[in-house]
């Protein structure tokens, strides 16, 4: 049995990494396609200058807020783990955080980073599934607090915004508050799943993380901690952005910046780009056409901000190098990807 699994496992490698390949070279041409339509249908030449003439005071200050947003989500983490009942070191968390951040940037795919984090998580002594729970209910957190910062930035948003984009502003606003209430839902009744199945690994897996989904969503205190520094991180990012946008000379305001880069970020984790470069400049691009940017202009301040994170990021590689687990990271990203 033994040898038929290892000559199964040989014949199907090179099917699996054929199948990477061509993920792979398929979000390339995302990535790719997007941009030079993009730059197809915009002054690239007045985009470039923007990005030269960009005030480096504002530019710094960006990256240093940027740089923040690592101990935010730290804190954002730690509050997960603890709700859930698995709490460790908020300085083993950030540690983590910072490397699972740079190998989102410098893998193809946008797993990488949180294959990693669930790893080191379990490596400290946590069960491969609690670990998994906490980073899928810490992501979940993240777009749940979109909703819910819109709530309280849309009233001073919208008069800012082109009359024909209004009524697609809240309806998808009323999308993302539908998705969060029954995503919540179903999560919480996943523990309800029938008895009969529960002897089935999956569905084990499936009631443990309704378990801590309840503990995570249906714990008051803990809740709002949670959510409180997902807002907290959603607004960060939109004041690195205010900067940008300040530093390229555009007329963005802050409240203009709240509104609209969280949606920003949430769609570039949808795995069909390189980092999700591409699709953050299409969809940064439309968003501030609704308030009267220029595409050169947002083209621009898309570009810079995907340079800003990656400059933070490039660090947690440094940090990956010193880490007693790196050879059996290294393994586990060679099986991922």
């Amino acid at each position: 049995m033994v040898e038929g699994a290892i000559r199964y496992r040989s014949s199907g490698q090179p099917v699996i990494r054929l199948k990477k390949w061509i993920v792979l070279a398929l979000k390339v041409a995302v990535s790719v396609a997007l941009l030079a339509y993009l730059a197809a249908n915009m002054d690239l030449a007045a985009a470039w200058q923007r990005m030269l003439a960009v005030a480096p005071l504002m530019l710094a200050l960006a990256i240093v807020v940027m740089f923040v947003q690592f101990g935010i989500c730290a804190l954002r983490w730690s509050a997960v783990m603890q709700a859930i009942g698995a709490g460790l070191p908020l300085r083993d968390l950030a540690r983590i955080f910072f490397i699972g951040s740079f190998f989102n940037q410098a893998l193809p795919s946008a797993v990488g980073g949180d294959a990693v984090r669930i790893f080191m998580v379990h490596k400290l002594g946590l069960s491969l599934g609690r670990a998994f729970n906490g980073v899928m209910l810490e992501r979940v957190a993240i777009v749940v607090s979109i909703p819910l910062l819109a709530t309280f930035v849309l009233p001073w948003f919208l008069p800012n915004v082109d009359d024909r984009y209004v009524p697609w502003i809240w309806a998808a606003f009323a999308f993302l508050v539908a998705g969060s209430v029954v995503g919540i839902a179903l999560l919480v009744l996943l523990k309800k799943l029938p008895k009969n199945f529960h002897h089935w690994r999956l569905v084990k897996g499936l009631v443990r993380l309704g378990d801590d989904a309840r503990r995570l969503f249906l714990s008051g205190r803990r809740t709002v901690a949670v959510l409180m520094w997902s807002v907290v991180g959603n607004a960060n990012v939109s004041f690195a952005v205010y900067l940008l946008g300040r530093g390229l000379g555009l007329d963005i305001g802050v409240i203009d910046a709240l509104a609209i880069s969280p949606f920003v970020m949430l769609a570039t984790t949808v795995p069909i780009s390189i980092g999700g470069w591409g699709v953050r400049e299409g969809v940064m691009v439309f968003s501030f056409a609704m308030i009267g940017i220029s595409e050169d202009g947002s083209f621009a301040l898309s570009i810079l901000l995907g340079l800003a994170i990656l400059v933070t990021s490039l660090p947690g590689g440094i940090v990956w190098l010193f880490t007693r687990d790196r050879p059996a990271v290294a393994d586990l990203l060679d099986d991922v990807h």
